[in-house]
């Protein structure tokens, strides 16, 4: 190919072949499974411990605790992501907050409205929160975009 051909063609895109790729789903619930355990035994032993304060306050801030260890992991492990922290950690907490008050909407609804059992209202207001979750972390808050270069003349 001559050389004032090649110096109007573009660069490729870069491939996937070099891109990191996550680990999805499964990482997704070894993760947060990982961090829902971490974060009982936490808080059951920091509330037992600190009985001289709510146990609320206690679990809130048990729970805040894990939410920047969990998105560096989810970041690195299960979305690969290459977006920038100053993108990504604002919109991870507020996927979390969301998250917060979809599983509140869920639980009135299957608790409440519904008034399923405990067992299976908890594993569906689990299961779609997550579900809801994984989808707005993937293609939201760790989705990244490649610039491409405009073509030059």
């Amino acid at each position: 190919m001559s050389t004032a051909l090649e110096s109007l063609m573009r660069d490729p895109p870069p491939s996937d072949a070099g891109r990191r790729q996550g680990g999805g789903i499964a990482s997704f619930v070894l993760i947060g499974g990982g961090a829902a355990v971490g974060f009982v035994v936490l808080s059951s032993v920091l509330i037992g411990m600190l009985s001289d304060t709510e146990a609320w306050i206690v679990s809130a801030i048990c729970y805040a605790s894990f939410i920047l260890p969990v998105y560096l992991l989810h970041r690195r492990f299960t979305f690969a992501s290459e977006a920038a922290h100053w993108q990504a950690l604002p919109r991870y907490v507020v996927v979390q907050v969301m998250a917060l008050l979809l599983a509140s909407i869920f639980g009135f609804v299957f608790h409440g409205t519904l008034a399923l059992p405990s067992l299976p209202a908890a594993v569906l207001v689990t299961a779609l929160t997550s579900g809801v979750n994984f989808l707005v972390l993937k293609s939201w808050a760790f989705a990244f975009e490649r610039p491409y270069e405009a073509a030059t003349a």
